[in-house]
């Protein structure tokens, strides 16, 4: 069954709980709630991605998951992994207790692959059209959402094994939202088994996502139901990772998936 990647952002400004986690100590308090909750993984960002959000500099970024991490890796019991776009936040944060890289700019970076391959780290590696700031500006697609998808997966798993990256190390991510229309996100959960072909673990993100508000019109804070069943979806066929802010939910879901479809 999927494995459940709990959000902690510790940031003013993302668009679910931004603010919330953003002292250090409810950020802590957080990441143990959620592991208690069923959370395999805890993802901790210190920058929103949200659409249109501007970035962070590295110092700001540095300052809010630093400590954080550090505070956590005695305690928790599950992995951590860090959700950055910048090679020296990656690289602080796996030598203080990250295992897991999440880049959202899908390892474009050398210097960002070099810190992956210098601590052997597992990566998901996301796709994403443009950059926040810009991305929901009319995404498109000529050839198709899904052709495109499967031809960047394709050419990106091969430039990161040919630059050093373990095959047995990648997960990949299709950006739900990123760069992404709601008929494009539709069409992306619709046939996530076309990806599995490419023999790499699938992560899946579209945890009270925009594109369901605008489904169902409704605003963020009720579209916990709608992220269950996409993420029951998307389990059931082929996601082999889910990242929510919901735990406890998800965790029950999960549990009963695999009593209905055991050894998914």
């Amino acid at each position: 069954m999927a494995k459940i990647v709990g959000i902690l952002n510790v940031t003013p400004d993302s668009f679910y709980d931004g603010g919330k986690y953003f002292n250090e100590n409810e950020a802590v308090l957080r990441g143990l709630q959620l592991e208690s909750q069923g959370a395999d993984i805890l993802d901790i960002g210190g920058e929103s991605t949200r659409p249109f959000a501007l970035p962070v500099s590295e110092e700001e970024e540095l300052a809010r998951v630093i400590p954080v991490i550090k505070a956590l890796k005695s305690k928790l019991k599950i992995p951590i992994s860090i959700d950055t776009r910048k090679p020296k936040v990656a690289k602080e944060a796996l030598e203080n207790g990250a295992v897991i890289l999440n880049d959202i700019q899908g390892f474009s970076n050398d210097e960002m692959i070099g810190v992956a391959k210098q601590f052997n780290a597992k990566i998901i590696c996301m796709h994403m059209q443009g950059l926040p700031e810009n991305m929901q500006q009319n995404p498109s697609y000529r050839e198709g959402v899904l052709p495109h998808l499967m031809d960047w997966f394709e050419d990106k798993i091969k430039h990161l094994i040919l630059k050093g990256i373990s095959k047995e190390n990648l997960i990949l991510d299709p950006g739900i939202g990123f760069g992404k229309t709601v008929a494009h996100n539709v069409e992306i959960i619709q046939n996530l088994q076309k990806f599995k072909s490419l023999g790499v673990p699938l992560f899946i993100g579209a945890s009270r996502k925009s594109f369901l508000s605008k489904l169902l019109q409704k605003p963020t804070v009720e579209l916990e139901s709608a992220t269950l069943a996409l993420h029951c979806f998307a389990a059931l066929n082929g996601a082999d990772y889910i990242r929510v802010h919901d735990v406890a939910s998800h965790k029950d879901a999960m549990a009963v998936l695999n009593v209905i479809k055991p050894n998914l």
